[in-house]
């Protein structure tokens, strides 16, 4: 068993009692739908597919696919994975020549609602964000008005885009697997997919614990001098040179503050920024060196510390409260449900919260 503090890192809102309650009680608890990057364009070699599951593993349902439509497992295309106990919505890539099989994908929890062609397989990355709907069973109805307060709160300010608790595996076994593959003391023979899963698992933890740190430290929504940061919603990457006038662009939501995954090629930050940067690997025992000799596993990028979610709706019904709102591709359900609820939101599990 692994543990480490970022792994449970601080609220945005610790002041604010929780509803409580229980998800994924039932399948159709838990809606998941992909917002793709963009839509089969109607031509091509290849058949998309929008597909409904219930009930499967995401490791297990491009499988599932492949061997229904009598192709190999490589010829199936997914933008990103999606939970199993869940109702989930999301295009498959098949190539088209199995167009006259699509029947045969029906039934044991599938179905598909409707096909198109285009140009191109769809590849991991291949989508901009996964919209939510989710039933939070026997949430304490007496919290209305601190469960309003949450969602005013991260409306205003943004959710800490942390890493959820399934990115590190049950009991931090993916993490604990990863310092291992990053120490060169992994099992051989190790499956390139978990080999790569795992390392990326400890670049989570470093994120999590600096941005901890700097809800910790009161520095949510401060711009330091030589903080790295990204356009809103999506952009280019510049350093700090003038936090005054970043900090303004950053209070109109016009940009965000971007925290490392930490690599060879991580995108550097200067001054006090770096100087934070810094002080998580050092305490870590790390530091830059420790990621080069990976190929691409690891070579670094930047991460978002802050959403904002336009869309966040909530509404109470007789069997608790129903929860709506879209994240982009990468970010984790089970953190804005832990603001909720105050609670643990669900078993490890790797699912649609994940990178896409």
């Amino acid at each position: 068993m692994y543990q480490h503090p970022a792994m449970d890192p601080p609220l945005l809102t610790p002041e604010v009692p929780g509803c409580g309650g229980r998800i994924r009680v039932r399948d159709e608890d838990f809606e998941v739908e992909e917002v793709p990057s963009y839509e089969p364009s109607g031509e091509g070699d290849h058949l998309y597919l929008w597909v409904e599951k219930t009930g499967i593993a995401p490791e297990h349902f491009a499988q599932g696919v492949a061997r229904r439509l009598g192709i190999p497992v490589g010829a199936v295309g997914t933008a990103g994975l999606k939970d199993r106990h869940a109702v989930t919505r999301q295009w498959v890539s098949v190539p088209k020549e199995c167009e006259p099989n699509i029947a045969k994908l029906e039934g044991d929890g599938v179905r598909v609602l409707k096909t198109g062609r285009h140009t191109n397989k769809l590849k991991p990355g291949h989508l901009k964000g996964n919209r939510f709907r989710i039933l939070v069973r026997d949430a304490d109805a007496s919290k209305q008005a601190e469960v309003a307060a949450v969602l005013d709160r991260i409306r205003s300010q943004g959710l800490p885009n942390y890493y959820g608790p399934q990115r590190f595996g049950h009991d931090g076994e993916t993490v604990e697997l990863g310092w291992k593959c990053l120490a060169g003391t992994a099992p051989r023979r190790l499956r390139p997919f978990l080999y790569r899963f795992a390392l990326s698992a400890v670049q989570s933890l470093l994120f999590n614990d600096y941005l901890a740190r700097r809800l910790s430290d009161g520095l949510f929504r401060t711009v330091l001098d030589g903080d790295v940061m990204a356009k809103w919603p999506a952009g280019g990457l510049f350093v700090t040179h003038d936090p005054a006038a970043e900090q303004a662009r950053f209070d109109a939501k016009e940009i965000v503050t971007a925290g490392p995954m930490f690599g060879a090629k991580t995108f550097p930050a200067a001054g006090a920024a770096a100087d934070r940067e810094a002080a998580v690997l050092a305490d870590f025992d790390l530091s830059p060196a420790s990621f080069g000799g990976f190929g691409k596993l690891v070579q670094g990028t930047r991460r978002h510390n802050l959403v904002y979610l336009d869309d966040l709706a909530a509404g109470w019904e007789p069997d608790g409260l129903r929860l709506a709102f879209t994240l982009p591709a990468g970010s984790y359900a089970t953190v804005l449900l832990r603001e909720v609820m105050k609670a643990p939101a669900a078993e490890p599990e790797e699912g649609a919260e994940d990178d896409g």
